[in-house]
């Protein structure tokens, strides 16, 4: 093609490695996921692993691809607790897309434009297809159970501005979608490892009536627990107890994540598992025994946002150079500081009359074991928003170093309680406790149990990612219909996009000095990119339904593909579809794929509008990253050739 620089495809190793490590995470996507055992070698000991940033932390990565997919998965993780999996899944099957565009001829430059519009597209459709959780669920008597021709979703009576965004706003994407797409289609790509989070633009604005209704936050939960029944509970169960303890608004049900910590406590079965108001933590035999004495009094507590160690310091740190210790004890040892150092905290602790002790980080074994003689509790590995509640609740002001307390940083009316609820099932002496403030507070705590000791990371991770999920639908105030109904939407504009594309081109295929809006001729390949792009979207549904276990990979496809063809045809998507993605195992291997959507329920499955466009957009980047970088560094572009710069995009 004229004006492109071609690029050696087989000197692309960096998408290839991309699209392998993202094989290694398909067996953890969707609801019914796969655990794995990962050993190490060295120390014999094993982890039982059910998530993508799970499996990445175990393992040894040495190429610099792994390391950037860890990067950008732990970059993800740390923001949004969910769409990991969904994010690596989709990088690997646009990476090879990629790959397919370079075997075919297609440049860099024109594999970039032409994802970059794909994105655009997607994103449109998720704005479109939002629906608002204002009043979601609340009035189920004025709900209706008529269902769109596009669609099977439940729509209310009531005006679509005071609703919800619904059916009708989809079916104006399958006409007009095409036509709302940012001007700018190429996309920008940072220089940063990490992506750019969600912009509130992307979060479909919708009015509100007059007099507003507060979302239905079990029938939120219900619909984003993707198979999480019983973990999606105990995130309703706490966001009860924070309902009830905020005293000026009962009316309104709410959920602050931020005031939610677990304690994982092994040997008991899962059905154990609860939510109890306040703050849980395991204690050791000496500690426990400090807290049975301190139990019922008012403490004074101190906040520590930081290690408790002589030899912390702060993030930034700078030791002074050329500065020199003179001390007339010239046998000083490391271990004779550290005990002086013990002693200046124990004095100042004792005077100031603290009690109790939270930790962000870490503490010094053998400090903890001297304040356990002085009956000084302390506590290891305290949330920040933990630390901040009680800081509020007592007055408390935390400080990074011990040394910096003072009367005024010490807060009063903490209070410390034995919790010995499941102490018999052992029939040993609780070593756990209940850390509370004074006051009301919304802190709750969720204990986590199993018989299975290497299950409870599993365990605890799924709660978090539950705790987000509706955190985020919350925050955002729109929610994206569940079960893949999102990514065939997408498939389906992505298809209509690509062959409107290629006609366009036949059309002015012998005008070849006929020139776009852009200023450069239209783009022949980019049907061909878009039709990838959304085989890669069809290759992600198809492996969510293989994991359900009662359908083939062949079977998976089969079924898309003829739901595609019945929406291009009118006859709209069916929700039994959607049911594939949760229901249990039925007798039969056999599942049918001709499915009428008149007298299908209501879809209730929904996924997070902000974690689904951000996943998406991370994952295009990382291909872009790769993609750019084997081009401009392995492969090496002749810097003389005119136009090759031009033709890429320079990170």
């Amino acid at each position: 093609m004229p004006g492109s620089t071609f690029i050696n495809h087989r000197q692309h190793v960096g998408l290839q490695k991309l699209s392998a490590l993202a094989g290694i995470t398909h067996s953890s996507l969707g609801p019914n996921k796969k655990y794995k055992f990962i050993q190490d070698d060295t120390s014999g000991d094993s982890t039982l692993v059910g998530s993508c940033f799970r499996i990445f932390e175990s393992l040894e990565l040495t190429c610099a691809v792994g390391q950037l997919v860890h990067e950008t998965i732990q970059s993800h993780q740390k923001v949004y607790h969910t769409g990991s999996g969904c994010m690596l899944f989709l990088a690997g099957a646009w990476s090879h897309a990629a790959l397919e565009c370079l075997q075919r001829g297609i440049s860099v430059a024109q594999i970039i434009l032409a994802m970059s519009k794909g994105m655009d597209i997607c994103l449109d459709v998720c704005k479109k297809s939002s629906v608002s959780t204002v009043g979601l669920g609340v009035e189920q008597s004025e709900r209706c159970t008529a269902t769109s021709p596009r669609l099977g979703l439940q729509m209310s009576k009531k005006p679509i501005g005071e609703a919800s965004q619904t059916s009708c706003h989809l079916q104006a994407t399958k006409t007009n979608g095409h036509k709302t797409l940012n001007g700018s289609v190429q996309r920008k790509i940072k220089l940063s490892r990490h992506s750019y989070e969600a912009k509130s633009e992307n979060v479909s604005t919708i009015r509100h009536s007059h007099q507003p209704k507060h979302p239905d936050i079990a029938h939120i939960a219900e619909g984003l627990s993707h198979g999480c029944v019983d973990t999606m509970n105990l995130v309703v169960e706490a966001s009860r107890i924070q309902t009830k303890n905020k005293q000026h608004d009962v009316s309104c049900s709410t959920f602050d994540v931020n005031k939610v910590t677990s304690c994982v406590l092994p040997g008991l079965s899962e059905e154990h598992s609860c939510v109890i108001p306040g703050c849980i933590v395991p204690l050791s035999a000496e500690q426990a025994s400090v807290a049975h004495h301190l139990k019922e009094q008012r403490l004074k507590v101190a906040l520590i946002n930081g290690d408790l160690s002589d030899s912390y310091r702060h993030l930034g740190f700078k030791r002074p150079t050329g500065v020199q210790r003179v001390n007339a004890l010239s046998d000083l040892s490391s271990s004779s500081k550290e005990d002086e150092w013990m002693e200046k905290v124990v004095t100042l602790l004792l005077k100031l009359e603290v009690n109790l002790i939270l930790i962000n980080g870490l503490a010094s074994e053998k400090l903890i074991l001297r304040c356990c003689r002085y009956r000084i509790l302390v506590v290891e590995k305290v949330m920040a928003s933990v630390l901040k509640a009680f800081a509020t609740g007592t007055g408390a002001v935390p400080v990074t170093y011990v040394t910096q307390l003072s009367k005024h940083c010490v807060g009063t009316e903490a209070t410390v309680a034995m919790w010995g609820n499941l102490s018999s099932h052992e029939r040993r002496p609780s070593t756990t406790v209940n850390i509370s403030t004074g006051g009301n507070s919304d802190l709750v705590t969720v204990i986590l149990t199993s018989c299975v000791h290497g299950k409870l990371q599993a365990l605890e991770d799924q709660f978090w990612a539950c705790a987000y999920r509706l955190h985020h639908a919350l925050r955002d105030k729109a929610i994206l219909p569940g079960a893949g109904l999102t990514e065939m939407l997408c498939i389906h504009h992505l298809q209509e996009q690509a062959e409107r594309d290629l006609r366009h081109y036949r059309e002015r295929n012998g005008d070849s000095a006929q020139q776009t809006k852009a200023g450069t001729t239209a783009n022949p390949c980019s049907g061909v990119v878009l039709h990838l792009m959304a085989d890669g979207l069809i290759d992600y549904i198809s492996t969510v339904l293989l994991n359900t276990g009662r359908i083939s990979k062949v079977g998976a496809r089969t079924a898309v593909s003829q739901q595609l063809r019945d929406y291009k045809e009118g006859v709209g998507f069916a929700a039994k579809f959607s049911q594939l993605f949760l229901e249990g195992e039925q007798d039969g291997s056999a599942v049918s794929i001709s499915m009428e959507s008149s007298d299908a329920p209501a879809v209730k499955i929904y996924d997070n509008l902000s974690v689904k466009q951000e996943a998406w957009r991370k994952a295009l980047d990382l291909v872009f990253l790769v993609l750019q970088t084997d081009a401009e560094i392995i492969t090496g572009i002749d810097q003389k050739t005119d136009g090759a710069q031009g033709n890429l995009m320079l990170l």
